[in-house]
């Protein structure tokens, strides 16, 4: 680039002046347009910069004004938030302020659910209010079955649940009285109750098998496994640890910042839809085999590997680039992912319960030896949520069909949290990202007969 196209930029803690009007004292930016020799003063709040402020760099009055670039959002804060704190560095993710670490061995789901959307830990009124709440809200209109009856035999239960989660908005149509606050209270207690209930109506489609109806004497996760395994008993009784064990999934996945399927949901609703709309949104993007099929992809790998004897070969692959490491490695995280230590300690549980999947050997024989390699190492390589969640899922009978499924019904709180945080907030406007234009330009029509 030449140097009449440069912008240099500086910080400083204290200006004497400020071109852009920022007050005395503020911390600034200072950015130096060498087009035109003209200096401007861009305030710094809470370690970022306003991408409009940039706007009032240009060269002319006719200049639209600089923009900032940045696909895929690798760089841009698109809104403020208080839902969920995540230190990828350090390896550190809070609820609310609260460690992962002490939400996943004290609390259970829904009252982690309880605090995303409110705010604060319940008070064991609240929360006994709160599970009423969500459990007699766990039936859904017959109508929906005969709806998820409609879909082939064969169909994805993430598209039957994507569909679903988009047609409640039909049987609750105030539900897009978005602005009433009793309202809003409504669909997310709806929506964080109906999950699992549409999930297991869209597995046991995919079985071939009768809709289960929920038995509301269970508990959240109990609950769940009932209306997917229930065959002939009279009354289905989870076991604990299995239960429990699926509760903490749930509270691993409760929320995970501004992640793809997150700022979908975000994204959408700023267009004001209805709640069930919006998030529908999310389940899209979570439906992506880069969001929520991560752990489907460990699992082939390990099946690749067999034997831990297998190992040295495959990572050697790996350095080569002939292998892909999956379940390795974090967008944000560039330390051991917290969730990963934590999803581990309940695969150990499940397995009691349905015998130890062999795979499981292969697994911790390989992160044994990434965490000890130099290679990994350097490249900040450590396991994240996906490397053992799908030996969970598999060692509860699940098809892989249905691990985005169960990343949906976790999720489901966090992004109905985001979301009314979203329609609270004064700064967010309908989302509109800005574009840089490569085609062309004022190109004459053609007639057919002279191309």
């Amino acid at each position: 680039m030449s140097k009449e196209n440069e912008t240099t930029i500086s910080t400083a803690s204290r200006p004497e002046t400020n071109g852009a009007g920022a007050p005395s004292g503020e911390e600034t930016l200072t950015v130096t347009d060498n087009r035109t020799g003209r200096s401007y003063e861009v305030p710094i709040v809470d370690g970022t910069v306003r991408a409009l402020d940039f706007r009032a760099i240009r060269v002319d009055e006719d200049d639209f004004g600089l923009m900032t670039y940045d696909p895929a959002f690798m760089n841009t804060a698109a809104c403020r938030s208080s839902v969920t704190y995540l230190d990828g560095t350090n390896g550190v993710l809070e609820y609310r302020g609260y460690p992962i670490e002490q939400l996943a061995e004290r609390s259970s789901y829904l009252e982690v659910a309880y605090l995303l959307v409110h705010g604060e830990l319940p008070t064991a009124s609240q929360l006994a209010d709160w599970q009423h709440q969500i459990t007699i809200h766990t039936f859904v209109h017959e109508n929906i079955k005969e709806f998820l009856g409609g879909f082939r035999h064969d169909a994805h239960p993430m598209g039957m649940l994507l569909s679903a989660t988009g047609a409640l908005s039909t049987f609750y149509p105030e539900a897009d009285d978005i602005d009433d606050p009793e309202n809003r209270h409504i669909q997310t207690i709806r929506l964080i109750s109906k999950m699992p209930t549409l999930a297991a109506f869209a597995y046991r489609h995919a079985q071939g098998q009768p809709y289960v109806y929920p038995d509301n004497d269970l508990a959240y996760s109990g609950n769940f496994l009932n209306m997917m395994y229930k065959m002939t008993e009279l009354k289905y009784e989870p076991d604990p640890r299995l239960e429990r064990a699926l509760d903490v999934l749930f509270i691993l996945h409760a929320d995970h910042e501004q992640n793809c399927s997150t700022s979908a949901v975000r994204s959408v609703g700023s267009a004001k839809p209805d709640p069930y709309s919006a998030v529908a949104a999310g389940i899209a993007a979570l439906y992506g085999p880069l969001h929520g099929g991560a752990n489907e992809a460990v699992l082939r790998m390990l099946r690749r590997i067999k034997h831990r004897d297998n190992i040295p070969d495959f990572v050697n692959g790996v350095k080569e680039g002939k292998q892909r490491l999956m379940g390795f490695g974090h967008r944000v995280y560039k330390n051991y992912d917290p969730r990963a230590r934590i999803i581990k300690k309940a695969a150990e549980d499940v397995f009691e319960v349905t015998g130890r999947n062999p795979l499981l050997d292969i697994a911790l024989e390989l992160e044994s030896i990434a965490l000890e390699d130099d290679y990994f190492i350097e490249r900040k390589l450590y396991p994240n949520v996906d490397f053992y969640s799908g030996l969970i899922y598999e060692a509860l009978g699940l098809p892989v069909a249905m691990f985005p499924v169960m990343f949906a019904i976790g999720r489901t709180s966090g992004w109905i949290a985001q979301w009314r945080e979203m329609v609270e907030d004064p700064e967010q406007k309908i989302s509109r990202p800005r574009q840089i234009y490569t085609g062309e330009r004022a190109r004459d029509y053609i007639p057919i007969d002279q191309r």
